[in-house]
């Protein structure tokens, strides 16, 4: 699938007006519910091409994506890769481990943080402090979509380099 293509199936499938509050309590007129495009199978594709192509070159040891929207895209891009992921949970469960993650994170890995949509950074900056509270290594995330709403610059405050697939200049919002 073409980025063309791609962006116009992020248009019309995921692609929500109205008034909304985001995760970061920001307010917004449109929502990006990306769940809505990687259900398709050929959207899911292209997009794991895309966080393929800008995953090229990085030593990544295994990719992680925060519940509930980044996991498909984590374990869709551990598959092209050949790396295992890991689940970052929003909060520790409050049963059994009582874990903030599942999977396995060793001394010293390079995660690779993937995330559906990044608006301030907040999501990516919890579950990064969740790796690296377990030892391991995060320096980079990728996302699909940058809100351009400050997450990059956030994020390099924390030393963190945001990848970014699509823009939402791309998607004219």
């Amino acid at each position: 699938m073409s980025k063309q293509k791609l962006i116009d199936e992020i248009k019309t499938r995921a692609v929500k007006r109205g008034d909304f509050t985001l995760a970061s309590g920001r307010k917004s007129s449109y929502y990006l519910d990306l769940k809505l495009a990687y259900t398709e199978p050929s959207v899911l594709k292209a997009i794991t091409e895309a966080l393929r192509e800008g995953a090229q070159g990085l030593d990544v040891d295994r990719v992680a994506g925060m519940e509930l929207g980044a996991v498909p895209l984590a374990v869709a891009l551990s598959l092209e890769l050949d790396v295992p992921f890991v689940i970052i949970r929003k909060e520790k469960k409050g049963y059994g481990a009582a874990k903030r993650f599942e999977g396995e994170i060793n001394e010293g890995e390079n995660i690779l943080l993937v995330e559906d949509v990044v608006t301030t950074g907040g999501s990516v900056g919890q579950a990064v402090d969740v790796i690296r509270s377990a030892g391991g290594r995060c320096s980079r995330a990728i996302t699909v979509i940058d809100r351009l709403e400050g997450g990059e610059e956030s994020l390099q405050k924390i030393n963190i380099d945001l990848i970014s697939i699509l823009t939402i200049r791309d998607l004219e919002l």
